[in-house]
């Protein structure tokens, strides 16, 4: 492993929030949350892309919502008692954002070590893995860590509007 992969390794430490989408377990760095709430009513917003669901009134902020099952492009699934909004504050272009992005379920609060973090592996040069601060291994089960502000900065929606 080469010294700037430990460093990224090590960086990845941490708490995270982990969620499910799909059959796959995630993570995101708790510092980036800021709350979870149920899933609520979402305004349609015309001419945005699928995985956009809206907007929504969160105490008298507009806050816009994604759905990460469409942006990863995985299959639509109904929402259900368990599926939840996580609010969080990402960096789009220089600027911070709050929005809200949609999840099947949400699991638990982790600390994961480095030495329980693997590098992201490499898909070949037609796959960009930037997204993913790595691959935790817990308890046997394998979680995707998720850099959100690099999920979020190829939707151009967010990018103009910084």
């Amino acid at each position: 492993m080469s010294e700037d992969t430990k460093t990224a390794v090590a960086a990845a430490a941490g708490k995270y929030l982990t969620f499910a989408l799909a059959a796959e377990e995630y993570g995101l760095p708790v510092l980036k949350v800021r709350e979870i709430i149920k899933m609520m009513d979402v305004t349609g917003v015309p001419q945005v892309p699928a995985h956009i669901k809206g907007v929504i009134n969160l105490r008298g902020r507009v806050i816009p919502v994604i759905d990460l099952r469409l942006k990863f492009a995985l299959p639509l699934s109904e929402y259900t008692e368990h599926t939840c909004i996580i609010v969080v504050e990402v960096e789009i272009g220089g600027r911070r954002v709050m929005l809200g992005t949609i999840v099947d379920r949400v699991s638990e609060v982790l600390s994961i070590a480095a030495d329980e973090i693997e590098p992201t592996p490499d898909f070949g040069e037609h796959l960009s893995t930037d997204y993913m601060r790595g691959i935790a291994k817990i308890r046997g089960t394998v979680k995707i860590l998720l850099d959100l502000d690099r999920v979020l900065a190829t939707d151009t929606v967010f990018a103009q509007a910084a």
